[in-house]
């Protein structure tokens, strides 16, 4: 038996579609909070592209900024990345 594929986003804005993907996992608020103002940041930081245009090069990259530039703890970093993926 295969499991149940993701339901179709309905949502038609980048964000929303991230909040109804995140509620279809049952994280809490305060997770698909977080998890927004990353791919908020993430796509500002890439110069407003879309995140279907990038790839791993570019996810790498924002990841090494905040390691390097900005020096975010270990739990911030993958925090981001989970975001982010």
């Amino acid at each position: 038996m295969k499991p149940a594929s993701p339901p179709v986003l309905r949502a038609t804005r980048l964000l929303d579609q991230v909040r109804e993907r995140i509620r279809y996992k049952h994280y809490s608020l305060r997770t698909e909070q977080a998890y927004v103002q990353w791919v908020r940041v993430f796509v500002k930081w890439h110069g407003l592209r879309h995140p279907r245009d990038m790839g791993q090069l570019e996810i790498e990259s924002f990841l090494a900024m905040l390691a390097n530039e900005r020096r975010v703890a270990a739990a911030t970093h993958n925090q981001a990345l989970s975001a982010l993926l």
